[in-house]
């Protein structure tokens, strides 16, 4: 049974509380509907017994206090609401609790704007984060150690999520289902919840950017050379030979310094350069992929699903306007 720890700052959004719970105690009433055993423990954790919110307005009750809970899988951080500063800072007895668990094996995941608090622990620092488009200029005034990337829905790097802002928490929800259960049972919660599902349709929304804050300048100019030839083959080899560096080393230092193979690089550049042409050119899409230094169709469609969720087809008439109508 998975353990979902829903942690109850001060000053959180009500309804950043009740819907993940709701979700994830809901799916444990879909499952044994279908005669198997509820997989989710949901308790809300919290500092004090007795929680209020909203100026006093409404009142949460936590079902255990942070020393309670010995052991715990997934830790959701609600959002937050009023100054940021101050709310980050009433709640900063959560954040030892936080990296403890998260040191033993917990994931943590932030709804909208508990990407603050999330960020205060300093479980962010050199990975990406998404939370409100409002409070970005705030956001990366007070973390600018934390990648914030703009518009995203979902970010997630080695078992740390965090989510867009408002509503799209939802989203991050349901990809926390999916992962913990099956698509099916995801599908079943967004048509419980009436919410738009496709989890890999979430990928469009990741602009690729990458990651160069590294001090090893050689792969950095390897990035560099890969970015500014999108329409070249360029191969593992040849990057090897061109930096001097053997190619078993070449690799490793590669995925060190940037997450991603040499390959899955190459690969994410010229996809990302695809989408950009898809969305905002009137290329069709044999001309975008030979542009980005494809010539195999259904190469450049394979790759392209799976960086996009979507075939470049489909991704083309969802976000070019003009394609849309034509």
């Amino acid at each position: 049974m998975k353990h979902i720890s829903i942690i109850v700052p001060n000053e959180a959004v009500p309804t950043s509380i009740v819907d993940p719970r709701y979700m994830f105690t809901a799916v444990n009433q879909f499952l044994e509907a279908r005669g198997q055993a509820p997989l989710f423990k949901v308790q809300l954790v919290g500092l004090t017994r007795d929680v209020p919110l909203n100026n006093g307005i409404f009142s949460v009750h936590p079902d255990v206090l942070v020393d309670d809970v010995k052991q715990t899988d997934l830790i959701l951080v609600p959002a937050l609401s009023g100054d940021m500063k101050r709310a980050v800072e009433i709640n900063r007895d959560f954040i030892p609790w936080i990296i403890r668990h998260h040191s033993r094996g917990a994931e943590v995941a932030s709804l909208c704007i508990g990407a603050f608090l999330l960020a205060a622990t300093g479980l962010l620092n050199g990975r990406e984060c998404s939370t409100h488009w409002l409070y970005a200029d705030e956001f990366r005034e007070m973390f600018p150690e934390v990648e914030l990337i703009d518009g995203r829905i979902i970010s997630e790097e080695q078992g740390v999520y965090s989510s867009g802002g408002a509503s799209s928490y939802w989203n991050l929800l349901l990809h926390l289902v999916e992962k913990y259960t099956s698509r099916e049972m995801a599908i079943q919660a967004a048509k419980f919840f009436a919410l738009e599902i496709d989890r890999k349709s979430q990928s469009p929304f990741i602009m690729f950017n990458g990651q160069k804050k590294h001090e090893d300048e050689p792969i950095k100019e390897a990035q560099e050379f890969i970015e500014s030839n999108i329409a070249e083959k360029i191969s593992v080899e040849e990057l090897a030979v061109k930096f001097a560096i053997g190619r078993r080393h070449f690799v490793r230092r590669f995925k060190k310094a940037t997450n991603n193979t040499p390959l899955e690089y190459i690969q994410r550049v010229k996809i990302e350069a695809a989408k950009k042409m898809l969305e905002s050119s009137n290329k069709n899409v044999t001309e975008v992929m030979y542009d980005v230094g494809y010539n195999d169709t259904k190469a450049f469609r394979t790759i392209f699903k799976k960086i996009t969720g979507m075939s470049p087809v489909d991704y083309r008439h969802k976000y070019n306007k003009e394609a849309a109508y034509a």
